[in-house]
């Protein structure tokens, strides 16, 4: 998720919730004469299509993941108040700050330059981008700011409800099992604006893990990587998203990462990596970017890209706000390129009840229950030849499949999904489950199988039946991200025990919008014969401060060459190392 005009506790690929980042790029496709004033009516489509799910633009709103933005040209900076800002806005350079036309301009182009720091590090290089946003924003002018305080989270010791599954009630080995049957209706409980403050790691503080596991810091990263990728021989590839470029970390005893190398740079916010062909002895990198994908050539052991990057994939969707997070997974038999695109928006609400086409014959292009407009081959999977040709839908409804694999022993694809916002603190659940290809997932319409949207009343009772329930329910809003199935290389001298084999890691990134903080963790999906058994298991707990504060936030996992787990943490730049005690 995006922070606009201040660092804020979200980072800026939060798979949860609509982005600003990719306001940057060429392919919104906005037509703007040089002789008129940046157009209001372009920047509020700019707003709606990127930043609503993030910022409100009305005063008197709960302010969401960011500040809301209402009067926010000529406010000093850090103004609304209640929001739970970080410190970053305080320091030198950055306090003071009055949000001018030409400080918002200053701010957009680079706003880590302007702000050291932020977790808004992605610019927007084009000049009439920028002028239109500003122009809209500006046009909400009137009173100072009034917004209200965010939904307040109710106190360890106040018990009741309100706090049942809470953050400070995770420890690892505590067993979870969401059921349909037990979820509230819609509106049950206000949609919060419960951003986390993150705060520097306390002297020594180190996660928890389960009984029988240690766990030790791995690397080191100021440059926050996101995703995990262990090559053949062993080495860890990083995506630096917010750097442009993958790393490599190279062990000599497994323990600690003894060199960082850039591997490639220059890339446009690089996310998902996968290694084609399968084996000992992979011919290419692919990496997947905000818009494109694109290929390295590799060979076992490079530190170095040894040749330039080829365009695999030059255009995913017309659109590229929203979510930005893009994984990347090949099929068992390697003829396919799996790559999951994230939807533009919360819930398509702007969209219109009807597709450009005849229903049925936008359907045939684009699968069963795929969505249109800013959302046109949005939240979904799709398939391609290795070589990038031969598009194709495999699944459809999918709101933000940011952690993708396929499972080994079956091929299957597995995706865990971020859901939808502004249903309640508890709905929908975010889920991890097998993708059918060819399958709906309910997004925009429905969740959960067959459960209406209240937002999408009655638009597409057609689909109906047609939309398949998950597998596995994860608690609401925890925001999934990276996933790894874990299985023990040959010969690994800390393998877990047998009983992990083939279960699944999901990295927790954790809540910016549940009244009550959850998530920021990871957790062990129990498989069996190969299948979710709908049951999942915190495994590393601990970096929650306090209902405003975390010091870390899970966002990738890996299983090393010696069988240890590694786990990302974007917030804190730490690779940590989880391995059986000695």
């Amino acid at each position: 998720m995006m922070t606009f005009f201040h660092v804020h506790p979200e980072p800026p690929l939060h798979a949860k919730s609509t982005t600003l980042h990719a306001l940057m790029l060429a392919s919104l496709t906005m037509s703007m004469s040089a002789h008129a004033a940046p157009v209001a009516s372009s920047g509020r489509t700019i707003f709606q299509n990127n930043c609503a799910s993030c910022h409100t633009v009305d005063s008197k709103m709960t302010p969401l993941a960011g500040p809301g933005l209402f009067g926010v040209v000529d406010r000093k900076a850090a103004a609304v108040p209640g929001f739970n800002y970080s410190a970053a806005l305080t320091k030198a350079g950055a306090a003071g700050t009055t949000w001018s036309r030409a400080e918002l301009d200053v701010f957009l182009l680079d706003p880590a330059k302007r702000v050291p720091g932020t977790t808004m590090p992605v610019g927007l290089p084009d000049k009439n981008t920028r002028s239109a946003l500003i122009a809209y924003l500006a046009t909400l002018q009137g009173p100072a700011t009034q917004a209200a305080t965010p939904a307040k989270a109710a106190a360890p010791d106040e018990g009741g409800a309100d706090r049942a599954n809470a953050w400070d009630q995770h420890q690892p080995g505590q067993l979870h099992h969401v059921k349909l049957a037990d979820l509230p209706p819609p509106f049950a409980t206000p949609s919060a604006g419960n951003g986390p403050r993150v705060q520097a790691r306390p002297n020594g503080s180190i996660p928890l893990v389960m009984p029988g596991f240690e766990v030790s810091v791995f690397a080191r990263d100021d440059d926050k990587p996101r995703l995990p990728l262990r090559a053949p021989n062993g080495d860890i590839f990083l995506s630096a998203t917010s750097a442009g470029s993958i790393k490599v970390l190279r062990s000599k005893d497994g323990v600690k990462a003894a060199s960082a190398e850039v591997f490639a740079t220059g890339l446009e916010r690089p996310y998902g990596m996968a290694f084609w062909p399968s084996g000992a002895n992979p011919q290419y990198l692919y990496v997947a970017g905000v818009n494109s994908v694109v290929r390295i050539p590799y060979r076992n052991g490079d530190l170095k890209a040894r040749g330039k990057v080829e365009t695999v994939v030059p255009e995913l969707s017309d659109t590229s706000g929203g979510h930005t997070t893009r994984t990347l997974a090949f099929s068992k038999d390697g003829k396919s390129m799996l790559l999951s695109i994230g939807s533009a928006t919360n819930v398509a609400t702007d969209i219109g009840p009807k597709p450009p086409q005849p229903l049925a014959q936008w359907e045939r292009a684009h699968g069963v229950g795929g969505a249109w407009g800013v959302e046109t081959d949005r939240a979904t999977v799709m398939a391609f030849d290795p070589d990038g040709n031969n598009r194709r839908t495999y699944a459809t409804g999918l709101r933000n499949c940011v952690g993708m694999l396929v499972y080994p022993a079956t091929g299957d694809v597995m995706c865990n999904v971020n859901e939808r916002d502004g249903l309640g603190d508890n709905l929908p659940p975010d889920y991890v489950t097998r993708v059918k290809q060819g399958g709906f997932y309910g997004w925009p319409w429905y969740y959960l199988g067959e459960n209406e949207d209240p937002r999408q009343k009655g638009v597409r009772p057609d689909l109906k039946g047609k939309t398949i329930a998950p597998d596995v329910l994860l608690q609401a809003h925890s925001a999934p991200l990276g996933m790894a199935v874990y299985h023990a290389p040959k010969g690994a001298r800390n393998a877990f025990a047998p009983e992990y084999e083939g279960d699944l890691f999901v990295a927790l990134h954790g809540s910016w919008n549940r009244g009550v903080r959850t998530g920021y963790k990871v957790v062990r999906v129990f498989m069996k014969n190969g299948a979710p058994t709908g049951q999942y298991q915190d495994f590393m707990t601990g970096m929650v401060l306090n209902d405003r504060d975390v010091w870390g936030r899970p966002s990738g996992v890996e299983v090393a060459q010696d069988g240890a787990l590694l786990v990302v943490d974007d917030a804190g730049g730490v690779v940590w190392r989880v391995a059986p005690k000695r």
